[in-house]
């Protein structure tokens, strides 16, 4: 499978002068369909590489570049725009990983800014934006109220003359959902990078990570999500980790992130059942980089779901997407 592959190569560098034409199809397939192809590329620099290869492993890493200039350049904006208000902007995810200049940040595709506010000035912080030129990505009224009442977010914005989104959070999971992070322990401990950005604690860096990963989405882009807990590992003692791990309540989560990311990254780990299924799901790639394991891909999607929202909210959810139209990936 060209996603093991790709694992693999991201663990061993080294691995990658062994390839021939078909290895190398398969691995930069997966690498393209799951983000990872500027890391790869940040991996394998010095390696003896096909001629061919070199400019398409080029371009990724000036694309790459490219996306973290344009990111930094938003969340300054954004921080001007709040600086009005009295509020400090703390950046998450890759664009916290660019500002910050960490290992994760290498070679990493940036799309939406995200940012962490307090939920108390949530209403500010929109009126600040709008008249900075942000604006609703599109008006629904269902998504409205749903972002509104239920959800860690405001509904997406974008930029009307950048054309660059940003998502709003209060915290880091949805209210339905049942770990319940300290969001206001999120915003105290959260560390400055230069004059007007902040950013979350390394420990909370790695907590956010396999949140989002284990207890929210559906795992799709997973192995760049844990690529990142990986880089991000490097920098915390796992003891300190585990204790700020359990006051939001994601003990769980973080450390099923720890052992995945032992077992595909690292020297090794012992997984449970559980991992193994996530571990299937992350890997479920074919030779040209398309998605295998569909049943698997279909229930994972309906498990993220189910860990955002009661059963009885769900259905009704799902039931009034499916009428306006929107079917999983």
């Amino acid at each position: 499978m060209s996603a093991a592959l790709l694992v693999r190569v991201l663990r061993d560098p080294a691995s990658v002068e062994a390839l021939d034409a078909a290895g190398w199809t398969g691995l930069l397939a997966a690498a393209k369909a799951e983000r990872l192809i500027a890391t790869l590329a940040w991996r394998i620099e010095g390696r003896q590489l096909p001629h061919g290869v070199k400019p398409i492993l080029l371009d990724a890493r000036m694309d790459a570049e490219r996306e973290a200039r344009q990111a930094l350049w938003e969340a300054d904006r954004a921080a001007h725009a709040l600086s009005a208000i009295g509020v400090r902007l703390v950046v998450l995810k890759g664009t916290a990983y660019a500002a910050a200049g960490l290992a994760a940040g290498q070679g990493r595709f940036i799309g939406d800014l995200d940012i962490l506010v307090p939920r108390a000035a949530m209403e500010a912080v929109e009126r600040a934006l709008m008249a900075a030129g942000w604006e609703w990505v599109k008006e629904d009224a269902y998504d409205d109220a749903y972002y509104r009442q239920w959800m860690h977010e405001l509904p997406p914005m974008i930029h009307a003359e950048r054309d660059r989104m940003i998502d709003v959070h209060h915290t880091i999971l949805p209210l339905t959902a049942r770990p319940k992070p300290d969001a206001a322990a999120l915003l105290a401990d959260a560390v400055a990078i230069g004059d007007s950005l902040w950013t979350l604690s390394p420990e909370d860096r790695v907590i956010h990570a396999a949140a989002h990963m284990l207890a929210d989405g559906d795992l799709q882009g997973g192995l760049r999500n844990l690529w990142d807990i990986h880089c991000l590992l490097h920098d915390i003692d796992r003891s300190t980790l585990d204790r700020r791990a359990a006051r939001h309540g994601l003990r769980a989560h973080v450390r099923q992130a720890e052992r995945l990311a032992d077992a595909l990254y690292g020297g090794g780990a012992a997984l449970t059942a559980w991992d193994r299924v996530v571990r299937a799901r992350l890997l479920a790639r074919d030779g040209w980089g398309r998605e295998t394991r569909k049943l698997l891909v279909f229930a994972c999607y309906l498990r993220s779901h189910w860990l955002r929202m009661p059963p009885l909210m769900l259905a009704r959810h799902l039931w009034t997407k499916w009428r306006k139209g929107h079917r999983p990936r």
